[in-house]
């Protein structure tokens, strides 16, 4: 309470405008904008197959992972977020990304989060997705997002209304059971759909009112696509992705810029295999 939450700071040394606009648009459903882009697979290609003739095996979703965890980094704006109309730091990255053990209509859809420093190299973070996903196929029982969601649910269903506006109020005035909290793929710094692995194209997907997701990147199926190259058309392989972001956390300059970061890391993925040296740490903190 009284500013103190367990996955972020107060931020206090903000201009006035910073400080009133999450107090105009309340919720993150007020304040979405989206952004679209699509990449030339290439690059990605190249890497990915030397990679796993290496014996590393990953796809275009680990390094798209790799890069907006590099990006939140070195981007600290976009590692904010808001609560009852003050913005807050995080000190870490959470990566929220939903499976599927097997791709038939009966499977039961699943959200893993994994928690980041922002140093890690690409081979770190593919190792620990990899590892994540497989612990999750191998098991049959619920992981603690399912749990807690399925504790929810055996509540008598005229409470459930009242226990999650309960928990949303505990939430916004910082008092939410931190078990939750750490649960929860809605409290994370970004999430992430891959329908590139359904076989569909990307979409705009909200950003949640209840937790702190303030991004949320949508990968779709690759197509080729004509590009004009050198005074002719040629068939290039490309993959779109849908951003849907928070604005009041930072303004379209910083978004523009970390996106052509984004472009940066997808265009040449080797940038990711060092560590980084140390995070860019927050003005505010």
């Amino acid at each position: 309470m009284f500013g103190k939450r367990p996955d972020g700071r107060l931020l206090k040394k903000l201009n006035p405008f910073d400080r009133i606009i999450p107090y105009i648009m309340k919720e993150r459903s007020d304040s979405m904008v989206m952004f679209e882009d699509s990449f030339d697979c290439a690059a990605m290609d190249e890497y990915i197959r030397a990679s796993r003739a290496n014996g590393l095996p990953m796809s275009y979703m680990h390094i798209v992972i790799a890069a907006m965890i590099r990006i939140l980094a070195t981007r600290p704006k976009l590692n904010r977020f808001v609560m009852n109309g003050r913005l807050y730091a995080r000190d870490k990255i959470w990566v929220s990304f939903a499976i599927h053990r097997r791709l038939v209509d009966e499977d039961v859809e699943t959200t893993l989060k994994l928690c980041f420093e922002g140093t890690e190299t690409l081979k770190e973070i593919v190792k620990a997705i990899n590892d994540s996903i497989e612990k999750e196929r191998s098991h049959t029982e619920s992981n603690e997002t399912d749990k807690v969601a399925d504790l929810l649910m055996k509540t008598p269903s005229f409470l459930v209304k009242l226990v999650i506006n309960f928990l949303m109020w505990t939430d916004k005035h910082n008092m939410l059971p931190h078990f939750i909290m750490e649960a929860s793929p809605f409290h994370t710094s970004f999430f992430l759909t891959n329908l590139k692995s359904l076989g569909i194209n990307h979409i705009y997907h909200h950003v949640y009112n209840f937790g702190t997701t303030g991004l949320f990147l949508a990968m779709g199926k690759e197509k080729t696509v004509p590009v004009y190259r050198n005074g002719e058309l040629v068939p290039v392989k490309s993959m779109g992705f849908g951003l849907v972001a928070d604005e009041r956390f930072c303004d379209g300059l910083y978004f523009a810029k970390s996106l052509r970061l984004f472009r940066k890391y997808l265009n040449d993925p080797s940038q990711l295999e060092e560590a980084l040296e140390a995070k860019v740490p927050d003005i505010n903190l």
